[in-house]
């Protein structure tokens, strides 16, 4: 593996990547990104009724996804100071892409978990190495542009939940289904990869050796704040990801294609609000859109789960979306400027945390769903939500730094 990320695009390192090429090359990134995750969650009741999975199971399978990308995570962050953040991204976005169809293969349940656990593996470096890449561009800019990153993960999300509600509809098989896109993914990361910022890994180096961190970091105080807030909202876009379907198909009696639909509604939402979210946050600042978003979340929750009725839990679960849009680019952004931190560590320590959320959510909602039932088990997400509104004042990013040697790069990108 070591191997792999020293030789990995090495003709590229001394690239210098330019401020606007670099944040198109991100931004594809966290667009193929969210398309990838959003093609596998669109498809859950298929696979679910395929395996023959109960609830139960599915939380449990579900949960290997969550273990693999927990364990990546903090990895990742240590790898990330010693090679840069370009080639994890690299090495993690090609097996995210060849691991999709794999995941719908009949195999024996053992390495079906497996093959979840690897998902899992590749999702967590991914994720870690992009928001990596996220700050280091933002700091080019030296504006907040965040939120417009996690914009396009919503926007892919939204684009990969509605093709595979037009693929259900046409009764496509999901590994014919995931294959497809699994190819076009491959095909626009050979345009996208080379152009990542292969300067940020010099600097993360700089950074740890200036701070003294040449790994993963028990998180300070501050950082374990930011993680607990990054965990609830995480937590409901785990579990809004992977059940939202399954609710509207099972307890709903909805047709498959427009169980489908729903997880795209709750990213149309999302993607809306994190386009908006910079403008919002500079406006109104992040603690108190961290407040209405945790709002905006618990009522939409509670309008989807106390009306039978497809149309309503649509609008509620677009509630969800928008109430969750700007949280997370708010923490990250915070965790990315920690005085005496180097950026990729303390995400590491923050993605860590708010991604055992992300991905502990859905197989502990199958879990409750298994005592009393899927309705009742969603009402969780409505309680950390409302979490959120009560720890929204432990979320003050600090000022973004202005850095002499990227004044002239930012006036190009301005």
């Amino acid at each position: 593996m070591e191997a792999v990320l020293t030789e990995s695009f090495d003709s590229n390192e001394a690239y210098a990547t330019r401020p606007r090429v670099a944040r198109r090359a991100v931004t594809a990134l966290f667009f193929l990104n969210g398309a990838l995750f959003a093609t596998w969650v669109s498809r859950i009741p298929a696979i679910q009724a395929a395996r023959g999975l109960g609830n139960g199971a599915l939380g449990l399978s579900l949960l290997a996804v969550a273990i693999g990308a927990v364990i990546s995570m903090p990895l990742a962050g240590v790898l990330l100071v010693r090679y840069g953040s370009a080639r994890i991204c690299r090495v993690a976005a090609w097996l995210y892409a060849a691991g999709l169809p794999c995941m719908a293969f009949n195999t024996s349940p053992a390495f079906f978990i497996f093959l979840l656990a690897t998902f899992g593996v590749c999702h967590g470096a991914l994720d870690v190495g992009m928001n990596s890449q996220a700050v280091e561009v933002e700091k080019r800019y030296n504006r907040p542009i965040m939120s417009s990153f996690h914009a396009l993960f919503s926007t892919g999300g939204l684009v990969g939940a509605a093709a595979g509600g037009f693929m259900a509809s046409l009764g496509m098989e999901p590994l014919a289904h995931f294959a497809v896109i699994a190819l076009l993914v491959g095909a626009a990361m050979f345009f996208v990869l080379p152009n990542l910022l292969n300067a940020g890994g010099d600097q993360a180096r700089t950074a740890a050796v200036q701070t003294k961190q040449s790994g993963f970091p028990w998180p300070s105080r501050g950082l374990i704040a930011l993680g607990v807030v990054a965990l609830c909202v995480m937590m409901g876009e785990g579990a809004m990801a992977d059940w939202i379907a399954v609710y509207l198909r099972n307890n709903l009696g909805t047709r498959e294609s427009i169980a489908a639909i729903g997880y795209a509604t709750f990213s149309l939402a999302m993607a809306g609000g994190r386009f908006g979210g910079d403008y919002l946050t500079s406006r109104l600042g992040p603690v108190q859109m961290v407040r209405l978003g945790g709002v905006l979340a618990t009522v939409g929750v509670l309008l989807a789960l106390l009306f039978s009725n497809s149309a309503v839990a649509l609008i509620g679960f677009a509630l969800v979306g928008a109430g969750f849009s700007t949280g997370v680019p708010i923490v990250f952004t915070a965790t990315g400027n920690v005085p005496g931190v180097a950026p990729g560590v303390a995400l590491s320590s923050v993605t860590t945390v708010g991604y055992l959320g992300f991905l502990i959510g859905p197989p502990l909602i199958g879990f409750a769903a298994e005592l009393m039932g899927l309705r009742l088990a969603l009402g969780i997400i409505a309680a950390t939500s409302f979490l959120t509104v009560i720890l929204a004042a432990t979320v003050r990013p600090a000022p973004l730094e202005t850095k002499p040697e990227f004044v002239s790069a930012s006036a190009e990108a301005a």
